[in-house]
């Protein structure tokens, strides 16, 4: 499924750093060290995304020494709320090629996170799909 739109803002960015993602029981403690990285003056240009539900805790976050197991592919962004079908349209060469993934969606735009031994494999999937990326993407098909 091809993006909705021909749009820059709708290019891919491959992440250089590598991502951990750290499931809790929705009775525990968010790690202090995670509510830290949320202030103004701990915060840095990277992401962090905590995710309280009933059932449980999700945490996502930079991996130190790039130790982490999962690769990010951000749409560039931003885009307009009202635009729909993104991520179903960005998922589905994806799922195609039975890659699994983490969805992480703000505001603005919209992350996905792949096993870092799959990225090489999404990247062609949605290229072969239509998706553009970015110059300077630390990974480029």
């Amino acid at each position: 499924m091809s993006p909705p739109i021909n749009h820059p803002c709708l290019h891919l960015d491959v992440l250089g750093q590598t991502f951990s993602i750290k499931k809790y029981a929705s009775t525990d403690e968010i790690p202090s060290d995670a509510l830290r990285a949320l202030s103004v003056s701990e915060a840095r240009s990277g992401i962090i995304s905590i995710t309280r539900t009933a059932e449980e805790i999700s945490l996502v976050c930079e991996a130190e020494e790039d130790q982490g197991e999962w690769k990010c592919i951000k749409i560039v962004g931003p885009m307009e709320f009202e635009l729909t079908g993104v991520i179903c349209a960005f998922t589905t060469p994806l799922k195609n090629a039975a890659i699994p993934v983490f969805a992480i969606s703000t505001w603005n735009t919209d992350y996905v996170l792949v096993p870092k031994e799959r990225i090489m494999d999404a990247i062609y999937a949605l290229s072969a799909d239509g998706w553009l990326f970015v110059e300077g993407s630390s990974i480029r098909p």
